[in-house]
């Protein structure tokens, strides 16, 4: 059976676009969210092989630290042609936070490839969320949302690699999606109801640990 998650809660991020879009996730839900960057935690070395494991990783680790709950996100872009890369390595390949220089290694890889044209440029974002409890309960949710690369990169909107990927059924990238578009959430159509992979994560996360306020 799945716990209800009240009170506060530690965002175990020191991402300040991830944790922005966790807060407004949490808003209607009269959570108060706190970040691990604004606790001073350390980062804990991500060593799973899996999205959900390295999300685990992070929200034990706060967990243990705050003897809060802690929620963690641990997301990725995964291309088709490269063979799942970014994937797990997708904030590694924004050396220093360049997220422009991680795009255009995308882009020089894929050209490297031959992959130039819509269908060869098939790519997912993923998202798994786990909330840890400091008894060592865990909860996982995932959601993902297909679409494309594009070449060159549209719009300032949202944080990492969302200029240059065009969701299916779109004609606007993430980059050019406002934040009440990428993550607002009609409830009644549920996690169909959701643009972005980690609103339709959030969805299930929602249905199963939280009540609105």
């Amino acid at each position: 059976m799945s716990r209800q998650l009240t009170g506060r809660v530690v965002i175990a991020t020191h991402n300040a676009g991830k944790l922005r879009e966790m807060r407004e996730l949490l808003a209607p839900f009269g959570v108060e969210a706190v970040s691990a960057g604004e606790l001073g935690l350390p980062v804990p070395a991500e060593t799973g092989h899996m999205f959900a494991e390295n999300a685990g990783i992070k929200a034990h680790a706060a967990a243990k630290a705050t003897g809060l709950p802690a929620l963690s996100d641990d997301s990725g872009l995964c291309v088709a042609a490269l063979d799942g890369a970014p994937g797990l390595f997708s904030a590694d390949w924004a050396v220093g936070g360049d997220f422009r220089g991680a795009m255009e290694r995308v882009e020089r890889e894929l050209q490297k490839r031959g992959a130039t044209t819509p269908e060869r440029r098939r790519a997912y974002f993923i998202s798994a969320l786990v909330i840890a409890w400091p008894d060592g309960h865990e909860e996982l949710f995932e959601g993902r949302v297909h679409g494309q690369v594009v070449w060159p990169p549209r719009g300032d909107r949202g944080f990492g690699y969302d200029p240059m990927f065009l969701p299916d059924g779109r004609d606007r990238t993430f980059g050019e999606t406002d934040a009440q578009e990428k993550h607002g959430i009609d409830w009644t159509a549920g996690r169909d109801g959701a643009l972005s992979h980690r609103a339709r994560a959030f969805v299930d996360l929602a249905q199963a640990c939280l009540t609105r306020a």
